[in-house]
């Protein structure tokens, strides 16, 4: 086989308390990503959407992943890339994570899986450099593993899917621009002693809510005292949003990845429409635009079509 289509997944990362380690699949958007062994050396990209991304290998999230790839794997020369975004860049959801690792399942089906999963994540984490500056895995990871997963270590990676249960996703896309690496840059530096103790209580019970499927437990760990205080302010109706998403019903949520979109989780599907319809009353009010989107964990990750 020397060419293959494939479906990447947006994700959401943190998972509000979890920030870096945490993240999970959404079941939609998706990228498609047609890739294809070449005799010319390097990466070809031909991008098919508005997006205006850099075709310059180096310069590009999906170019830097396979660079990285491609140095580990003598017998190849190099890939021509065709991809079409449908996960806006800067959204929050993973836009970034979906080019990044969804080049690398696609080569990595080209090579006859030569490569493990780990390798994969160790590979694309290239493409999020370029995109925020750091190697962070917390929307690479689901991506690729499909489900809930939790980053234990970056060096060396050790990365645990979780069985979590079957949730509902609601995710409201204002549309305006929060840069990940502006929203990394005005993160606090030092936290209180008080405050990570709390944020470990949160992210152990999360992770203990997931396993049990247990609703409520999830529900009383979605809570942010380090990060979400600071970058909640980039995104306007934030606030409110949460508030009255939790009143209609959803289990909690928060912002997704560095923002601006914001998530929330509800345990059937009728409440998570009900949770869209109250985001789109919020931000009419408030007179900005935004895309919303109703879904589910995606518990394959990239899976070829």
């Amino acid at each position: 086989m020397n060419k293959i289509t494939i479906h990447s997944p947006a994700t959401v990362a943190n998972i509000v308390c979890g920030f870096d380690i945490l993240g999970f699949a959404l079941n939609k958007p998706n990228d498609t990503i047609t890739l294809s062994i070449s005799d010319k050396v390097g990466v070809e990209i031909i991008n098919e959407d508005d997006f205006n991304l850099p075709t310059q290998a180096e310069d590009n999230v999906c170019g830097a992943a396979l660079l990285a790839l491609l140095e580990e794997t003598p017998e190849i020369n190099g890939f021509k890339l065709i991809s079409k975004k449908n996960i806006k860049p800067g959204s929050g959801i993973g836009s970034s994570a979906a080019s990044a690792a969804g080049v690398v399942f696609a080569a990595n089906k080209l090579l006859n899986n030569k490569y493990t999963n780990a390798d994969l994540v160790r590979f694309a984490m290239n493409g999020e450099k370029v995109a925020s500056g750091v190697k962070h895995a917390d929307n690479i990871a689901p991506a690729i593993y499909g489900g809930v997963t939790l980053i234990r270590s970056i060096h060396p990676l050790d990365i645990i899917k979780i069985n979590a249960p079957e949730l509902h996703v609601t995710v409201i896309h204002p549309q305006i621009e929060v840069r990940t690496s502006d929203a990394r840059q005005i993160l606090k530096q030092n936290i209180l002693l008080k405050n990570a103790i709390k944020q470990w209580g949160n992210i152990a019970a999360l992770v203990a809510g997931f396993i049990n499927h247990d609703y409520d437990l999830i529900g009383r760990s979605l809570e942010d005292v380090i990060i979400e205080p600071v970058r909640s302010i980039l995104i306007p109706g934030f606030d409110e949003v949460k508030k009255k998403c939790k009143e209609v019903g959803a289990l909690g949520g928060g912002i997704s990845g560095s923002g601006p979109s914001i998530f929330m989780l509800s345990q059937n599907a009728n409440t998570a429409r009900v949770v869209e319809n109250v985001m789109k009353g919020i931000y009419n009010k408030i007179g900005v635009d935004f895309q919303t989107h109703v879904t589910t964990i995606n518990q394959e990750g990239c899976k070829v079509i």
